[in-house]
């Protein structure tokens, strides 16, 4: 009998990784979703016998498509497949009604013997052979990378990728900071963009909302690549921050310099490595560069212009669960790094 399998991630990529997974041999219909708003009305129409489900989605998240599984009684069986491995929302999700949870990036193995666990995939099915997809990693020649330095776009389809990778090592970083203060990380959608030096202020606007910050800038480079992170963590944040920590010292502007290159160890450190992992690349991080404290967004970004240019902007902003703490992350990649990213994207993107 075949299987109604429901994928449901807003990221396209996720969701071409997911179905490459999938056990060889299983009957499914596959149907495709975007959102939990969808993933709900697929479940409706009979589509989702099986759904494998994302957590950080538009319009309706994955701990709301759990929570209406359970309030509508709707028939279906759910594997959560999510950036965000910490514990707690291991447990949340389970709670909920999940049968199991998967970090991203998805593991066939792993899915397998899971779906077999559950009962769902019989591996005594009869084993059809997958072709797997050969894809060739487009050569460039030198004159053509000078000239994609001049006119690089961003497409849809590597917006895409940068998100989803993105999302996948906000995770990590998440988790680990989660563990550092004993609370919830809230993870957002990152946000991408290929923007002018003059419009990162512009980008950073909901962060500073009148308050005053401080930021720490952390060079990268690896083989054709180099960039700028840039740690900004809004000024009313570190009382709690402190708390957290246990830090018993008195919260001078010493020890706030000292909590800010905390966070920053965590969050940036955590987030290249993510990034790398999934790239097949290594970062050389350089030393930590303060940028100011207790400023404006638009001063720490004007007197520190002359670093970026034209750039790859992908913002994290990450919130604590019950703590006014808001901080973001913003990864810097230079306009010429684009062209070697972009053939390592050729390796994760399905023709």
């Amino acid at each position: 009998m075949t299987t109604q399998l429901l994928i449901c991630d807003d990221s396209n990529m996720a969701r071409k990784q997911v179905a490459r997974s999938l056990p060889d041999g299983w009957e499914v219909n596959i149907s495709f979703v975007t959102n939990g708003q969808e993933a709900v009305t697929a479940i409706k129409e009979g589509k989702g016998d099986v759904l494998l489900l994302d957590l950080n989605m538009p319009v309706m998240d994955g701990y709301e498509v759990l929570e209406a599984i359970v309030k509508e009684d709707l028939p279906t069986l759910t594997v959560v497949i999510s950036g965000d491995i910490q514990p707690e929302a291991h447990q949340r999700v389970k709670q909920l009604g999940a049968l199991d949870f998967i970090q991203k990036p998805v593991n066939r193995k792993i899915l397998t013997k899971l779906l077999a666990d559950y009962g769902i995939y019989s591996q005594v099915e009869e084993v059809v052979e997958k072709p797997v997809p050969v894809i060739a990693q487009p050569v460039v020649q030198e004159s053509e990378v000078v000239e994609a330095s001049k006119e690089i776009v961003l497409a849809q389809e590597h917006r895409d990728c940068y998100q989803e990778i993105a999302n996948v090592a906000m995770g990590r970083a998440g988790d680990l900071l989660a563990r550092l203060l004993n609370v919830f990380v809230e993870l957002p959608i990152p946000n991408v963009n290929l923007i002018e030096v003059s419009e990162l202020s512009m980008a950073l606007s909901a962060v500073e909302r009148e308050e005053s910050t401080s930021g720490i800038c952390q060079g990268f480079i690896s083989a054709g690549i180099s960039g700028e992170a840039l740690l900004i963590l809004n000024d009313s944040s570190f009382t709690d921050i402190a708390r957290l920590m246990k830090y018993d010292a008195d919260i001078d502007e010493d020890a706030e310099l000292e909590l800010l290159m905390d966070m920053a160890n965590v969050l940036i450190g955590a987030c290249l490595k993510g990034f790398s992992e999934q790239l097949d690349l290594s970062f050389i991080q350089g030393h930590p560069v303060v940028l100011g404290q207790h400023r404006k967004i638009s001063d720490l970004i004007a007197s520190n212009s002359d670093r970026w240019q034209r750039t790859l902007a992908i913002e994290i902003s990450y919130g604590i669960e019950n703590y006014p703490i808001k901080c973001d992350l913003l990864l810097l990649f230079t306009e010429e790094s684009m062209v070697t990213l972009n053939n390592k994207l050729a390796y994760l993107i399905e023709d």
